[in-house]
């Protein structure tokens, strides 16, 4: 019988932030592979497990996870971790998934934090839709036509950013849209955890020669609708209704529309669901 290979969630920052279960898996398994040894025997140390480390990151991953299967088929249960968060997210991992998929080895998933999770719920920038977009490329044509790509999606976006180029990006980005809403989310779950909003010209002049410790998540507000504040205008003098339509036929989904439409007119999502109630009723008695 094959082993299972667990893939288990870890604290991006306070080593308080993991669950019950994860620590008993990794107290259980055979075999831990960590990106970095060392930084994943301080949060064993912390809680007194002793199970065997091996490394399992980028520059070894191809080798790794063949010797990982090997173990998994002998019948081995394993344990993949990264630094911090979800194996997978921005960390090695995937490829290992996808290998004991085309092999039918078990796999399970123990939570835990995700960085880009928490900086959108901080952010204070809408939720209903939103895409993860990782760390975008250093430079040249390709990090240009990201930032674009990026930006004109009508979600929020999220992107990871190390400290020597989160100024940079921001640059960038405000390059493109200056009066996009934004939030820089930094050190997440740690003690000097901070969260700066603004537009993303006001985020680029603070950062601009600010020193900046640790990564960053950076999220950004999606592509207004076009045309949804000439539409907004015309539904705060008749109906709201109209707006719930508009927005669907912009591709919004129902609950999303009337979200979005609540928010646009700044009123209450049940005001603006009893319009869309009253417009139908409406409908229906001058279609009888």
């Amino acid at each position: 019988m094959s082993g299972t290979l667990y893939l288990v969630g870890t604290p991006i920052g306070n080593l308080e932030d993991i669950t019950l279960r994860a620590l008993r898996i990794l107290r259980e398994v055979d075999l831990i592979l960590a990106e970095d040894t060392r930084h994943t025997r301080k949060l064993l140390a912390h809680y007194d497990i002793h199970t065997p480390l091996k490394s399992y990151h980028e520059h070894n991953e191809r080798s790794a996870a063949q010797e990982a299967r090997e173990r998994l088929e002998a019948g081995q249960n394993l344990a993949l971790v990264t630094d911090a968060g979800l194996p997978g997210i921005s960390d090695p991992g995937a490829q290992l998934v996808q290998l004991a998929a085309e092999h039918g080895l078990p796999t399970v998933v123990v939570p835990g934090p995700t960085a880009f999770v928490l900086a959108l719920v901080l952010s204070a920038l809408p939720t209903e839709r939103f895409a993860f977009w990782g760390f975008p490329p250093r430079q040249g044509r390709q990090r240009d036509e990201f930032f674009a790509a990026a930006l004109q999606a009508p979600e929020t976006i999220v992107f990871y950013e190390s400290p020597k180029r989160i100024g940079r990006t921001l640059a960038d980005l405000s390059a493109l849209a200056p009066e996009r809403r934004a939030a820089v989310v930094r050190e997440l779950t740690k003690v000097h955890e901070e969260v700066r909003r603004g537009t993303l010209a006001e985020l680029a002049a603070e950062y601009a020669h600010r020193e900046v410790k640790g990564e960053s998540c950076l999220v950004v507000a999606g592509q207004p609708v076009r045309g949804a504040s000439a539409v907004a205008r015309m539904a705060r003098e008749d109906d709201p209704a109209r707006l719930v339509q508009a927005l669907i036929a912009k591709g919004y989904g129902r609950k999303d529309a009337l979200r979005e439409a609540a928010r646009q007119l700044g009123i209450g999502r049940r005001e603006v669901y009893n319009a869309v109630l009253k417009a139908r009723r409406q409908a229906e008695d001058a279609s009888t």
